[in-house]
């Protein structure tokens, strides 16, 4: 048997046509328009919130480290914007400043305290 008739098949998720990878980047920017579509519904939902000092309180806060999202050709990489709620940090500020220091956050339940 002589090596000539061997075939070598590829390893899933590598692609080396190029219409695998225009359909790679197709999913890409689809994947990418339909979050970004997201969050700007998100944040016009939330729009009337504003700080105490007159701000906006649920902003755009830049991206999570990207992440590979399989699909039907493979993983492809995608990039979540961040969104950033801040009424929430001066929430918590609050609360915890109207506890003794004695007290701590327990580890399992959100909201409860340990004095």
């Amino acid at each position: 048997m002589s090596d000539a008739n061997v075939v070598k098949l590829l390893q899933p998720g590598s692609f080396t046509d190029p219409l695998t990878e225009v359909l790679r980047n197709g999913a890409r920017a689809l994947l990418a328009q339909a979050v970004e579509a997201e969050v700007a519904e998100f944040l016009a939902k939330h729009v009337d919130l504003k700080t105490a000092t007159g701000l906006s309180r649920v902003v755009r806060h830049g991206h999570l480290p990207a992440r590979e999202v399989m699909t039907g050709i493979g993983p492809v990489g995608v990039r979540q914007p961040r969104v950033r709620d801040r009424g929430a940090a001066a929430a918590m500020a609050s609360a915890s400043a109207s506890r003794p220091r004695s007290c701590r956050p327990t580890r399992g339940a959100l909201g409860a305290w340990r004095c």
